[in-house]
């Protein structure tokens, strides 16, 4: 590789000269400018990175905490597409990403602070987590800007979803088509958009003065087919059956929809059906199912966007959470009720 010397020699300049033409110095002529900048990639000329990195006292490297209990990695539609346009902004703005090591299976394994600081990492991403993991606290009370992604902390930025009102406009929208026997296969119990989603259902339920009983909200997982299908039948099985069965997301409701199909049952016309999240399944399946559209852009994009600022010291001070809206996105999996 041409070093900054070559290209000072071919070109007929001082180093210095060639320093501020590829660092973009207004105090030189656009024309040498140009013409360096020509050279350099003619020569196959890059900066060099740690010089680069030690200059600016910056790795330009920023980490990502990803841990997906259901173990489908980066299969996980939501967290992918979101993980996906995180790395494209960061890599837009000329920094790196970084996986952080999360296997715990080693006694001598780094914490994740640990990890962070070897790694010199700028900022840290942290997504589908345990939250309340002591290990994940001590890296956001640490001086490393740390943005989250579906959760709150007091001392780190955070980038979340809209679960409360998506569930609202979901259930609104299976409550105007005539259904009021709604039953709700959940996420995981510690996740606290679990706990949103089902207080948006409740509280949405409540205010259209129909009764929630409890029986119809079956705590699951996220992603777990077999779960949602072993469920799915048990609510069918019921004396006293709901119309209509929300998923806590599109991929569970592949396994409910699995389960209605073998006992001979059509959706819409047997039983109705919604999922959430608006994953690229949803709309391949027959009838299309009736979910809820996350902004899996825009929330990575906001989330790479903030950390940049906070790191680059554009921001001084932490903001209130990054709220982004969701969806609702009408299938034919939600049949019309007559009068009930």
């Amino acid at each position: 590789m041409a070093s900054i010397k070559d290209i000072a020699k071919i070109c007929g300049v001082s180093v210095a000269t060639v320093s501020k033409a590829l660092n973009d110095k207004k105090d030189i002529g656009e024309e040498t400018k140009k013409h360096i900048k020509e050279v350099a990639k003619e020569q196959g000329y890059f900066p060099q990175y740690y010089a680069r990195a030690i200059r600016m006292n910056k790795s330009f490297n920023i980490g990502v905490l990803f841990i997906d209990e259901s173990a489908s990695g980066l299969t996980h539609d939501y967290f992918a597409n979101i993980l996906n346009s995180f790395k494209v902004t960061a890599e837009s703005k000329g920094y790196d990403i970084t996986f952080i090591n999360s296997n715990k299976k080693h006694k001598k394994s780094k914490t994740y602070l640990e990890h962070c600081r070897y790694r010199g990492l700028d900022g840290v991403m942290i997504a589908c987590i345990d939250f309340y993991n002591p290990e994940v606290r001590e890296l956001v009370e640490s001086d490393i800007p740390v943005v989250t992604i579906d959760f709150e902390f007091p001392q780190c930025l955070s980038v979340i979803s809209d679960n409360a009102v998506g569930m609202r406009k979901l259930v609104e929208y299976i409550l105007s088509m005539g259904h009021k026997k709604i039953a709700y296969i959940t996420g995981d119990s510690t996740s606290v958009v679990t706990d949103i989603r089902i207080k948006g259902l409740k509280d949405t339920m409540e205010e259209h003065g129909i009764e929630m009983p409890e029986s119809w909200i079956l705590p699951s997982e996220y992603r777990n087919l077999k779960k949602a299908a072993e469920y799915t039948r048990e609510l069918l099985k019921r004396e006293d059956k709901p119309t209509c069965i929300i998923y806590s997301d599109d991929y569970s409701a592949v396994g409910g929809i699995a389960a209605i199909e073998s006992m001979g049952l059509k959706i819409p016309e047997d039983i109705s059906v919604a999922g959430y999240d608006d994953i690229f399944i949803a709309s391949q399946l027959q009838p299309r199912l009736t979910t809820v559209r996350q902004d899996t852009e825009r929330i990575g994009m906001k989330a790479a966007e903030q950390l940049i600022k906070l790191i680059e010291g554009h921001k001084t001070k932490l903001s209130p959470p990054s709220i982004v809206a969701s969806k609702l996105v009408p299938g034919a999996s939600v049949r019309k009720l007559e009068d009930q």
